[in-house]
């Protein structure tokens, strides 16, 4: 029992809060890419038991975070030309639908957060001269809302749950490309409009040639050593 009479937090709840913030030291680049994961030391830094370490380590490799190869330690996922393109042939999918579920279901309210949104991160693309789209944390990226508003759990499951992090990471990654940025933001209008209008074909189609467009961008930035917007 704590000294301040509270109840100690069970392992759940500490493997949670280890695997978020595992996650952000991931995403942020604090652990590099290829890093590997020395459990020893985490548990020290984190003042808690292998137990829940172990459960947020395996958390991690479930999101594909971390990978692991037989009789070795985990390490941070290398996203490779190869992955990413993998991981946004599903993305462009899933998210194409995403968009023409949530044009037939998406309210006025959700227009309007949309938009703002797009407000906000328009101003944060005036005050700097980096091109870079920063869409932050969950609530306000773009992306996510969209998804929330398709009202199909499943979708939301694979692509908020699962996929969502190491969409993060590849964003993370590659972060800058000349002009993408701003060529993003009028990709990400053109999509509230869609959706304000009901336009559900309209809206599959823009959302898979923005996804394929920050695709083709990565790829070109992998391979000059830059990066892109996705």
């Amino acid at each position: 029992m704590p000294a301040d009479g509270q109840a100690a937090p069970d392992e759940a709840t500490v493997a949670h809060r280890i695997f978020e913030q595992l996650s952000e030291a991931i995403i942020s680049g604090e652990l590099a890419a290829g890093a590997k994961i020395k459990e020893p030391a985490l548990a020290a830094k984190f003042g808690v038991s292998r137990a829940p370490l172990r459960e947020a380590i395996r958390r991690l490799e479930e999101r594909k975070l971390l990978t692991r190869e037989p009789r070795v330690s985990a390490r941070v996922t290398i996203l490779t030309p190869v992955r990413v393109a993998e991981l946004y042939a599903i993305r462009e999918a899933l998210e194409g639908i995403a968009a023409r579920e949530a044009a037939l279901r998406v309210q006025p309210a959700d227009i309007a957060h949309l938009r703002d949104l797009l407000r906000q991160h328009e101003a944060a693309l005036d005050a700097t001269s980096d091109d870079l789209y920063r869409q932050g944390t969950a609530d306000e990226d773009f992306h996510f809302f969209i998804i929330k508003c398709s009202g199909n759990a499943s979708l939301v499951q694979i692509l908020c749950d699962e996929y969502y992090n190491l969409i993060r990471l590849v964003r993370r990654q590659h972060s800058r490309a000349s002009g993408r940025a701003r060529r993003a933001l009028i990709e990400h209008q053109q999509l509230v409009e869609a959706l304000a209008e009901g336009d559900g074909d309209f809206a599959e189609i823009l959302m898979r040639r923005h996804v394929a467009a920050a695709l083709r961008s990565i790829l070109a930035s992998i391979a000059t050593g830059n990066g892109t917007a996705a």
